[in-house]
């Protein structure tokens, strides 16, 4: 396990403890009393939480969310359901979906090495109503 910088922790327990996927100006707002004034200290901590796979960037959000998926394969192989009503995130693990992917070659034969798969749907309560 790798150290994390102060300002590093300071931002991945913001975005651990956050029940959403947060954006940098929102973890900014949220940091500043905590000595994180400028938006490049908190894109060099997401950068680096990514890299290390502490947390995960949703694309079609621009925004941040913790890893918890323990066998999660750093940033290089990610996908998540997003709830099209009420936004919930959640990460996708799925042993069947990570070999098909693995595998996975498209008609010009390349391989890829890195995903990063986003889902819509709804969720279960969304769903419902």
């Amino acid at each position: 396990m790798q150290n994390l910088s102060k300002n590093q922790q300071i931002i991945f327990d913001l975005i651990n403890k956050s029940p959403e996927p947060l954006k940098a100006y929102t973890i900014l707002y949220n940091v500043q009393k905590k000595g994180i004034k400028a938006p490049l200290q908190v894109y060099r901590a997401l950068d680096k939480l990514v890299e290390i796979g502490k947390i995960h960037k949703i694309e079609s959000r621009n925004a941040f969310i913790a890893c918890h998926n323990s066998s999660c394969q750093v940033a290089k192989a990610t996908a998540f359901s997003i709830c099209e009503i009420c936004e919930k995130v959640t990460e996708i693990s799925s042993d069947s979906l990570s070999k098909y992917l693995a595998n996975f070659r498209d008609k010009d034969g390349m391989k890829y090495i890195k995903y990063n798969l986003e889902f819509f749907g709804l969720c279960k309560k969304c769903k419902v109503k």
